[in-house]
C-alpha cells in the first residue's frame, strides 16, 4: 500500500503512461533488483494489458509515449522504450525511439527481457529431445563424454545444475561435472 501511495504522489494519480486516471495500479518493471518505487510505474489496466500481451497491442494507444518518454523516473523511460521497440514497425515509434535519452544503465534494463530483439537473431539452445534451455537450467547427459584436456570422462546419467549459455552458439553450453567447469555439446543433454 505504501508504494501505491508514494506512486500516486509521484504520477499526481494519473498513468505515467497515457495519462489516464481510471484503473490505476502498481506496475513493476521486470527485471527487479528490489521493486521499490524506482522500479514501479503507476499505470492503468489498458496500458498494461498491452504491455503484457503483444496481440493486444494497440499502436495508437502509444502515440502517448511522446510525452511520457520524457519522464524523469527511468521505470517510466524503460517501459517507453521497450513499447516503442515493439511498435516500430508502425513507423512513426521509430523518430521517437531516434529521440528518446537513456543513460547505459537504463537502456541495459530496457534491453534485459529482450524486447527489441530480432527473433531471427537470436540463440536458442535445445537440447536432444528439442526442448528449449535456459540459463540456470539442469540437465542429465545422455552419453558418457571425453572431456579434452582432461583424463576425466562426464559419465550418462550424471546431472549437470544451473548450465550456463553461450551467446554465439547455440550447440554450447556449460557447467560443472565433478567440480570442473566444462562445455557440453547440447545434443548430448536432456532437459530435467
Amino acid at each position: 500500500m505504501a508504494l501505491e501511495r508514494e506512486l500516486g504522489k509521484r504520477s499526481t494519480n494519473l498513468c505515467e503512461l497515457c495519462g489516464s486516471a481510471e484503473n490505476l495500479v502498481v506496475y513493476l518493471v521486470q527485471p527487479q533488483t528490489n521493486g521499490g518505487l524506482d522500479e514501479a510505474v503507476h499505470a492503468c489496466q489498458n496500458c498494461i494489458s498491452q504491455i503484457e500481451d503483444p496481440e493486444k497491442t494497440q499502436a495508437n494507444h502509444w502515440r502517448c509515449l511522446n510525452d511520457s518518454m520524457w519522464s524523469e523516473h527511468s521505470a517510466v523511460k524503460v517501459v517507453a522504450w521497450r513499447m516503442l521497440t515493439r511498435l516500430r514497425h508502425e513507423g512513426w515509434p521509430q523518430d521517437l525511439l531516434d529521440m528518446i535519452y537513456l543513460e547505459e544503465e537504463e537502456l541495459q534494463w530496457a534491453q534485459a527481457t529482450g524486447e527489441g530483439d530480432d527473433p531471427d537473431d537470436k540463440v536458442i539452445h535445445k537440447d536432444s529431445n528439442g526442448v528449449t534451455l535456459a540459463a540456470g537450467d539442469s540437465v542429465v547427459l545422455i552419453k558418457d563424454l571425453p572431456v579434452k584436456g582432461s583424463s576425466m570422462v562426464a559419465k550418462r546419467g550424471t546431472a549437470v545444475r544451473r548450465i550456463s549459455l553461450d551467446h554465439e552458439n547455440a550447440e554450447y553450453i556449460e557447467g560443472k561435472v565433478d567440480g570442473q567447469q566444462i562445455v557440453i555439446l547440447t545434443k548430448y543433454v536432456k532437459k530435467l
